[in-house]
């Protein structure tokens, strides 16, 4: 089945098995973290590694940003990048438009490509990209650092990077039932994916950050949750979904809560500061709402609108690529 592997699995075949101790090593492998943290002395080296196979038409923007979204979460500004091509043939011009979308998109938010590699694969059918990144800070922010009582800011909104792959990837089956100017709309979400922006902001605010990807904002806010041990009391109606989203998503038959999140940000952030923090966003005309709140408890989960989450939810966007 497609996704992510279960935490269970992790657990079992690889949190276990992670090669030889190192002192320098402050955050390693975690459900839910999706940063490495590395001591370096007065500095902490911050690494991310993420894949991408699907959202052909842009594979190359959603991967540098996804991959430096991670980094700008965890408090650091994404300064290099290593990109891994796997390619299906050599009759195309993939590797042309995908490293023409990296090298624009990576030169956007400042980030220097420094190797990787690239191959061609006959086995696959399609594109697929490893995309590492990597950034300093002397101030890193985990997703496990929630603490009771704290705020639940989502900038942007739910589905940023599901309303764009839609758009881009599904544009003949839309213009059967929406308005061009609603796909255009939703195309244009492919510009609005970094999260760098609001990651400077509340970093020195922020007890926790995580950027919403596969799962969408639950699957997001259940990974904040167990990481961090807590229970996350949320209202739905509290969450951000942009028009076209909505109507992209109903188009589709798709949960706009369950989809590609990249694009949001949640910070957990201490009561006394929220206002602060929305005022700061508000000055940078980034849309924030606070949607919830955390709570002790004595197993972590996820709580929306009365209905609990435990365990990670599917993307429904696999089952239009299915």
């Amino acid at each position: 089945m497609l996704g992510k592997v279960n935490p269970e699995e992790l657990k079992k075949y690889v949190f276990n098995r992670i090669g030889a101790v190192n002192s320098d090593v402050q955050v390693g492998p975690a459900y839910g973290e999706d940063t490495a943290a590395i001591d370096i002395g007065e500095q902490v080296l911050v690494i991310n590694s993420d894949p991408i196979i699907y959202a052909a038409d842009r594979i190359g923007t959603l991967g540098v940003n996804i991959a430096s979204n991670d980094i700008a979460a965890s408090g650091a500004e994404p300064d290099w990048m290593t990109v891994t091509y796997l390619l299906p043939n050599r009759d195309d011009n993939d590797l042309e438009t995908i490293s023409r979308q990296v090298d624009r998109t990576a030169k956007d938010l400042g980030i220097a490509v420094v190797g990787g590699h690239s191959e061609y694969v006959p086995e696959i059918s399609r594109p697929f990209l490893a995309l590492t990144c990597f950034g300093l800070t002397e101030n890193y922010i985990s997703t496990g650092g929630v603490k009771p009582g704290d705020q639940l800011i989502l900038t942007k909104g739910a589905a940023i990077e599901g309303t764009g792959i839609i758009a881009t990837d599904f544009t003949d089956e839309l213009k059967e039932k929406l308005p061009a100017e609603i796909i255009e709309s939703g195309e244009k979400r492919m510009e609005q994916l970094s999260v760098l922006p609001e990651g400077l902001l509340f970093r020195d605010y922020a007890n926790a950050m995580h950027d919403p990807t596969e799962g969408g904002i639950i699957d997001g806010l259940l990974e904040l949750a167990v990481a961090s041990g807590m229970a996350l009391e949320v209202d739905s109606d509290k969450i951000i979904v942009n028009s076209d989203t909505k109507k992209i998503c109903s188009a589709m038959g798709v949960d706009p809560l369950r989809i590609f999140g990249s694009g949001a940000l949640i910070a957990s952030v201490m009561a006394a500061e929220v206002e602060e923090v929305l005022d700061l966003l508000r000055q940078e005309s980034i849309p924030a709402t606070v949607i919830g709140e955390a709570r002790k408890a004595k197993e972590a989960r996820l709580e929306i609108d009365n209905q609990v989450y435990e365990e990670p939810v599917r993307d429904e966007l696999y089952d239009l690529w299915d």
